[in-house]
């Protein structure tokens, strides 16, 4: 192994790491050329983009959906589970892994933020920088410029609303607000869409 594919698996494994040599230009040339071809796309043509994603990230289950333009470091370290859907111009800092679950609602301009710099200047000038995962689980509903920090996990089902900052982990079936995010309360009661929409419209 040489010098810069140890520098790249110790971004993997979250140390502190530099971005040196081929092994950063591979997956950087890699990334960028896929993200200019999905974003090249019209923004209407959904398969040709949701194969094209298929290609960019390190999975895209079925039914999922995004929609241009996508913005990502590598790609290959973000995983989109089946029937989620990624709005218009959102982020995916992935020096580390970013996996969100199925059936996640995702707006638009949302960022997914795994990288981080030393607070110590001097590593911090020279270069030094890691990354920690973060997890989002199923069913979530992140809304519209909501920022994810890194190492965050959100559990399934919660409503993060616009705009807010989430700095630490979120439990699961809750509704949270604000920068940094806190939980507001827990989510209602579930119901059928039965109690919700006309009979006719299901």
């Amino acid at each position: 192994m040489d010098r810069s594919e140890e520098q790249f698996e110790r971004m993997r494994a979250s140390q502190l790491y530099r971005v040196e040599g081929h092994a950063f230009d591979v997956a950087f040339e890699r990334s960028m050329r896929l993200q200019d071809e999905i974003n090249a796309l019209p923004t209407g043509d959904m398969e040709a983009i949701a194969d094209l994603a298929r290609q960019l990230f390190g999975a895209f289950g079925d039914g999922a959906a995004i929609r241009t333009p996508v913005h990502c470091d590598y790609g290959a370290h973000t995983h989109i589970g089946e029937g989620a859907f990624i709005n218009f111009d959102c982020v995916f800092l992935d020096v580390a892994d970013i996996v969100i679950g199925k059936n996640c609602q995702i707006a638009t301009r949302v960022q997914f933020i795994t990288a981080e710099h030393p607070l110590e200047p001097t590593p911090r000038r020279e270069g030094w920088e890691s990354g920690r995962p973060i997890t989002i689980g199923d069913n979530v509903w992140l809304g519209a410029g909501v920022i994810v920090l890194p190492g965050v996990t959100i559990g399934d089902n919660t409503v993060v609303g616009a705009g807010a900052v989430v700095t630490k982990d979120l439990p699961a079936n809750v509704i949270a607000v604000g920068t940094p995010a806190r939980v507001l309360r827990p989510l209602p009661d579930d119901v059928s869409p039965a109690e919700l929409v006309p009979e006719h419209l299901l």
